[in-house]
This record gives structure tokens, C-alpha cells and sequence, in this order.
């Protein structure tokens, strides 16, 4: 059984420590239990009892009300909100709560669902782009395990190639070609399929190579298949003190503009240079497609 600290649990479900200690102080609501040294704690079935009351309160049920509900009433009460697509924070956290419980059918299913009435690329940026980056610092912190952030990354990943297999390229004259890839420690490809996706959905022309490609290697390539941009995705929390360099080294083995996108983007000050754009988001990328 995992046991979750209180700061533990105001990181996975998004509700400060001192408001879910005021729920438990007025309506004896998911108290926690205790070690033999008399330190709190919270189980798994808590957690779950968590994102639940979390979900009920977001759509608008006041805490009050939910404190007269037994578990069951607050479970069933939850299922029957897990089809409203369009409200990402839910689906945020009934993706949280099927990772935390390895449920492949039911993460699918959710997947799936958000992008069937939301499409692709606003759910990658109002739900899985949000799952992601809690996900990393949860690893992080030892909240959760690095098999869970393995276990979505994965189920994301091929539903990504999915979609990509399903975009029927447009015709366009003289498509820009790109060079997709990820330097030496980056292993996370979220971001740079998403990428690979919306080029091809523009008519654009891709070279994908994936993750952790040698320096050297990038300079041949570019060498061989001449592109005119390479787009790189970085969002690895370790390489967050050193991205000025690992953008630096990756420049130095190009001679085209180089497009950096990811989570590290938009938390760092990045170097500025004539041959470097930077993506912050899912709207800067689009808008860069759409002015080519």
C-alpha cells in the first residue's frame, strides 16, 4: 500500500493542504490515518475518495453536500460526469486517477473521448500537457513512481502515432521540410509526435528521428536530407538549469533556423539568437505554421 503526505496529496488532486484539512476539521471528511509514531498519512482509497470529492466540487456540489454522501453515492455520482469532455480540469483528474491505478481501459477510454469532442490539439493543450507536466513533478517529488509516468507516456505515445496515421497530408507546393528530434538526455516525445502532427496536418514535410539523438549524427543528417528548420521539444525537469546549453550545443550542429517548443520553454529565460524561435505553447506553434 502507497502512503501519501498531505503535500503529497495537495500536488496530485491541485487543493491546498490547509483547505483539505478545513474539510476534515468541519465535516470529518477523509481524515487521515496514522503511523505507530503518530504521523498522518493518507492510503490509496483516500486519495481516490480525493479526486473524487475534488470532481463533485468542480461541477459545482458544495463540500457540505458531499460530507452527506457515502462513498459509493460520491463514485456513482462521478461516473456519470466522466462524458463531460469539454471540462478538462474533470478529465485531468479522472486521467490522474487512472494512472495512479495503471487502468489502461479506462485512460483510453478517457483519451479517447476528449479527443473525439475536443479534438487533438485542444486536448493536448488543456488536458495532456497539464497531466504530463504534474505527472514529471510528482515523479519528481517520489509522489508517485517512474512507472506511472511510464505507464501514460506510453499510452500516449501510441495514441499519438494513431492520430498522426490518420492525417491525410495536404498538397502543397514547395512544403518546408523539418527535422524533428530530441538531443542527448531528452527522452520525452509528448511533445515532438504533437509536433510531427500538426506539421503534417500544415502539408509539411518531416524527418522524424525521436529521442536522445547524438550531435554528431544531427549534423550529418542535416547534411544529407537539408532542412529548413529543425524543431526540438524539451521538457525533462533535469535539464532545466542547463537549457541555454543543450540549445547552445544544439545550434552548433546546425545551419538553419532551429524551432525549441516544451514545458521548459515557458519556466526559463531563453538565449536569444536570429536562428532560434521559440514555441511557448500550443498557440505559438499554430501560429508559426500558419504564417509559412
Amino acid at each position: 500500500m502507497k502512503k501519501f503526505s498531505i503535500s503529497d496529496i495537495e500536488n496530485l488532486i491541485g487543493i491546498k493542504a490547509h483547505t483539505i484539512r478545513a474539510w476534515e476539521a468541519r465535516y470529518n471528511l477523509v481524515p487521515p490515518k496514522r503511523t505507530p509514531t503518530n504521523i498522518r498519512f493518507y492510503d490509496e482509497d483516500d486519495l481516490k475518495l480525493l479526486l473524487n470529492i475534488v470532481t463533485l466540487n468542480e461541477k459545482g456540489y458544495k463540500i457540505s453536500r458531499i460530507a452527506k454522501m457515502d462513498k459509493k453515492q460520491i463514485a456513482d455520482l462521478v461516473l456519470q460526469f466522466q462524458a463531460d469532455w469539454n471540462n478538462d480540469t474533470v478529465q485531468v483528474l479522472h486521467l490522474s486517477d487512472a494512472i495512479l491505478k495503471y487502468d489502461e481501459i479506462a485512460f483510453s477510454e478517457i483519451l479517447s473521448g476528449c479527443i473525439e469532442e475536443m479534438g487533438l490539439i485542444k486536448t493536448m493543450d488543456l488536458v495532456l500537457f497539464p497531466l504530463m507536466k504534474k505527472t514529471g513533478m510528482l515523479w519528481q517529488t517520489g509522489a508517485i513512481d517512474p512507472s506511472h509516468e511510464h505507464f501514460a507516456s506510453n499510452l500516449i505515445r501510441d495514441k499519438l502515432i494513431v492520430e498522426i496515421d490518420k492525417v491525410v497530408k495536404p498538397v502543397k507546393d514547395k512544403p518546408k521540410r523539418f527535422l524533428l528530434f530530441l538531443p542527448e538526455m531528452e527522452m520525452h516525445e509528448t511533445g515532438l509526435l504533437f509536433a510531427r502532427y500538426l506539421l503534417k496536418k500544415c502539408g509539411m514535410d518531416t524527418l522524424y528521428l525521436g529521442q536522445e539523438i547524438p550531435y554528431a549524427d544531427v549534423k550529418k543528417v542535416v547534411t544529407a536530407y537539408r532542412p529548413d528548420y529543425a524543431f526540438v521539444v524539451l521538457t525533462s525537469l533535469n535539464l532545466g538549469k542547463d537549457i541555454n546549453k543543450i540549445i547552445t550545443k544544439v545550434m552548433d550542429h546546425l545551419d538553419i533556423p532551429l524551432l525549441v517548443a516544451g514545458s521548459l520553454i515557458s519556466e526559463f529565460d531563453i538565449l536569444v539568437h536570429n536562428q532560434l524561435k521559440p514555441l511557448k505553447n500550443v498557440c505559438d506553434i499554430v501560429d508559426f505554421l500558419e504564417e509559412l
